[in-house]
Formats: structure tokens, sequence, C-alpha cells
């Protein structure tokens, strides 16, 4: 009986923890593309070089200060949100999100191979890793992802199709 009552908000929740997992994978790469390319400052170069030496308890601290420095900024756009300035609060809670994500998936590939040092993040990364790949598996497998995947490719190909190619355009 608790099984039946529980399911629909496992269900709920697994929806949810799925649309934020989507979001990370579609902006964890090109986010951190976008972030290498202001790291090409000699003064970032030289803090990569910093990072890439941390122990692995320091790079731990590391990968925790992101969430830390961000909280701030969130709390102040949810205050805006109540105060009645929905539309500015939420485009920082965006903004943050994204710078967020970026600056996490920088450090992540920096610091990486010392978090891999520490045993409990080993498994915890091994245990996340496969319990992500399943539920984004259970999530390409609905039908929902699939015809949105369809409406998709189609759109594409009607874009494809209706627009000239460089030899057909027009010429001045």
């Amino acid at each position: 009986m608790l099984k039946a009552l529980t399911a629909p908000l496992r269900w709920l929740i697994r929806i949810v923890l799925a649309v934020l997992i989507l979001f990370e994978e579609w902006g964890w790469e090109p986010l951190r593309r976008a972030f290498a390319l202001f790291a090409r400052l000699p003064v970032i170069r030289q803090f990569e070089a910093l990072l890439r030496k941390l122990p692995p308890r320091a790079a731990f601290v590391v990968l925790l200060l992101p969430s830390l420095l961000i909280l701030p900024v969130k709390l102040a756009a949810v205050w805006l949100v109540a105060k009645g300035h929905a539309l500015l609060g939420v485009l920082i809670i965006i903004a943050a999100k994204l710078f967020g994500t970026a600056l996490l998936a920088w450090l992540f590939q920096l610091i990486q191979p010392a978090l891999m040092q520490l045993p409990w993040f080993a498994r915890f990364y091994a245990r996340w890793t496969a319990w992500k790949a399943e539920l984004l598996a259970w999530v390409r497998a609905s039908s929902v992802w699939r015809t949105a995947r369809a409406v998709k490719l189609r759109l594409k190909r009607l874009f494809r199709a209706g627009r000239p190619h460089a030899s057909e355009a027009p010429r001045d």
C-alpha cells in the first residue's frame, strides 16, 4: 500500500532530477569550453597550474567553493522575486546557474585526478555516473523524448531544405 502511494512521488522526483541532469549534460561541455576561453589569460593559466598540483583534500574544498560563492547571489535573486522583481530574480538565478556550471566544469577537469585519490570520492563518483547513465537512458527511452527528438530532426530537415545553398544564393 505504501509503495503504491510513494510511486507517484518517486516518479516526480525522478523527472525533476532528470531535467536538472539533462541541463547539466547539455551545458557541461559547452560551458566548460566557454570558460576555457577566459582561462587563456596568463594569470588564469598560472592558477590552473596551481589547481592541478593540489592535494586531494584541498581539491575537494575547491570543488565546493563555486556552490558556496554563488549561494548568496541565488538568495539575493529569491529576495528580488519576493519583492516583486520576478523577471530580474529569475534572470539572475539563470545567470548564476550558467556561470556556476561553467566554473564547476572548468574546475572539475583540473582537479578530477586529485579527487579520484580520495577513495570515498572515487566510489561516490562511480556510483553517481552509473546512476546518471541509468536515469538518462530512462529519459531517452521515454516516448516524450523520442517524439521531441523526431520533431527536432524533422525541423532540422525542413530548415535545411528551405535554405538555399551557397551556390544558389542570389547575387547582387
